[in-house]
């Protein structure tokens, strides 16, 4: 029974793919870099959201002659949530508009990165706007388990 509950914990372990990393969150993608990317576009043109930028840095690596894995920014947000996150701390537009980084690793997993808005919280002693900071986390969670699944 001990074995088994520990190869039950073992595995959730292992096929959980989203972690905290210097206030960054990582969820592992069963798509590619591009398809990643793609799928956050989709997500934000359904549900409204603007879509600043979408950057290939691998592709402007390339223009100059250097190589790097497949790597893109996508740079999006909403008034609507940003302008109370900076009502409560002005200092926090500097991190904004929310930024989502979906990078292949040296073994070939894909990656979205995106700032944790707890971190943003702590980092502009943010006071007043837990629940503004509750949506912005819940939809960048939305939006990474969209693109990712």
């Amino acid at each position: 029974m001990k074995k088994l509950v520990l190869a039950a914990v073992a595995s959730i372990v292992i096929t959980f793919s989203a972690h905290a990393d210097n206030e960054l969150i990582k969820v592992k993608s069963a798509h590619s870099v591009s398809q990643t990317a793609d799928n956050i576009e989709g997500f934000l043109k359904e549900k409204g959201l603007t879509q600043f930028a979408r950057i290939n840095h691998a592709a402007n690596a390339e223009k100059v002659g250097l190589e790097l894995r497949p790597t893109e920014l996508i740079i999006f947000g909403n008034p609507k949530v940003g302008t109370p996150l900076m009502q409560c701390a002005q200092s926090v537009a500097i991190d904004l508009p929310q930024k989502m980084l979906i990078s292949q690793d040296a073994e070939s997993n894909v990656w979205l990165t995106y700032n944790d808005p707890m971190y943003l919280k702590e980092r502009h002693n943010i006071e007043g706007c837990e629940k503004v900071l509750k949506k912005v986390s819940k939809v960048l969670g939305a939006i990474s388990k969209a693109a990712t699944k």
